[in-house]
C-alpha cells in the first residue's frame, strides 16, 4: 500500500479533512487537519482516524499507524506544517 492509497481511503471516509501521509509498505504516519477535531480529546481524534482504517488494519494492509491531528488553527503553527514556516520566512 502506498501513502496515496491511504490518503484516498481516508478522504473517501472522512469528509472535510486534509491529510498528509508518509510511509511505505504497511507502516504510515498520518497527519489530519480538520475543524471536526475542535473540542475532541486526543483519544477521540485518533479513534476517528483508526475507525476509518479499520478494514485495512484488520486485513494487515495497514500494520502500524502514527497519527497526529490538528484543527486548522493548530495546524497553522504546527512544526510539521512546512508551508506555514516558509510563508513566514
Amino acid at each position: 500500500m502506498q501513502p496515496s492509497d491511504v490518503k484516498a481511503l481516508l478522504e473517501a471516509r472522512l469528509e472535510d479533512c486534509e491529510f498528509h501521509i508518509q510511509g511505505e509498505g504497511c507502516n504510515f504516519q498520518v497527519i489530519a487537519v480538520s475543524e471536526v477535531f475542535d473540542g475532541l480529546s486526543p483519544v477521540k481524534r485518533q479513534q476517528l482516524i483508526y475507525g476509518a482504517l479499520t478494514e485495512e488494519i484488520a486485513s494487515g494492509a495497514v500494520h502500524a499507524v502514527s497519527i497526529k491531528t490538528y484543527t486548522p488553527a493548530q495546524w497553522a503553527s504546527a512544526p510539521e506544517n512546512v508551508s506555514s514556516r516558509s510563508q513566514g520566512a
